[in-house]
């Protein structure tokens, strides 16, 4: 059983859900009912935690199981995603930081790929960064020589950024040298995303863009979604990492798009 801190009530129980989000993250997907054997809490109390952390955008519930993985409907929390293929992640943001010129105006969207850029982009200021993620504003606000320009609309906690409607309105109203996206899947010569306003959301950043670059990960070739926002010929590059099979390179290729592949070390 996980230890939990004996002070206040509250802080127990802030505690206790902390411990189910971390194993739920980490194990992808479980039963509610290994959550009370495992926590030493009742079912109601469970449910109770797992419907609080649900609506923080961190896991979801469904038919007496938690999980935190995507599917093709669903995109899992940015705390799951960061989790993912961790090492592919950080070679393909350095990598992709390379195409960054000092004084450009860059898209970057909420994919934790794209976070990962951040380490480099104190070394290419002066920059302006317009985002629609919280957690990258957060991460540049305080960069020397960064001016950033953060994107507005509704929030949506599962992945901690802005999108819809008013979103994509004020990213009309710009043009930025580069944008760099990432997306849930690419299948047959298509990206792909679970949520309908993410995808929209990622269509009016490129359209509003000078080069286009997508980040993707060997995994989103296995992947599948549900809303298309455009063919893998829409991008100038695609970064991806050392695993993704040389098919799907070749593939890539032959609809005449650049393809860089990052190293990955050990």
């Amino acid at each position: 059983m996980d230890i939990i801190p004996s002070d206040s009530r509250q802080a127990r129980r802030q505690a206790r859900r902390t411990l189910i989000a971390q194993a739920v993250l980490s194990e992808g997907q479980l039963r509610i009912e290994d959550l009370t054997a495992r926590f030493g809490i009742s079912l109601m109390t469970a449910h109770r935690d797992l419907d609080d952390l649900a609506a923080r955008g961190m896991l979801r519930k469904a038919r007496g199981v938690v999980s935190a993985a995507p599917t093709s409907l669903v995109e899992a929390s940015d705390l799951y995603r960061d989790t993912r293929q961790a090492p592919q992640k950080s070679a393909i943001a350095a990598l992709a930081a390379r195409q960054i010129d000092a004084g450009q105006a860059v898209f970057l969207d909420d994919s934790t790929t794209v976070l990962r850029m951040v380490p480099h982009l104190a070394a290419l200021v002066p920059l302006t960064v317009i985002t629609n993620a919280l957690t990258l504003m957060g991460a540049v606000k305080d960069m020397r020589d960064l001016t950033l320009l953060g994107l507005g609309g509704q929030y949506h906690a599962w992945c901690n950024a802005f999108m819809g409607p008013q979103t994509t309105a004020q990213i009309t109203r710009l043009r930025a040298d580069l944008a760099i996206v990432s997306m849930a899947a690419i299948t047959d010569g298509r990206v792909f995303h679970q949520s309908p306003d993410m995808a929209a959301t990622k269509r009016a950043m490129l359209d509003a863009a000078g080069r286009r670059i997508l980040l993707a990960d060997h995994t989103k070739f296995t992947r599948h979604a549900l809303h298309s926002m455009g063919g893998v010929e829409d991008f100038d590059l695609v970064v991806t990492d050392d695993r993704t099979p040389a098919d799907q390179i070749t593939a890539l290729r032959r609809r005449g798009v650049a393809v860089q592949i990052a190293a990955v070390e050990g």
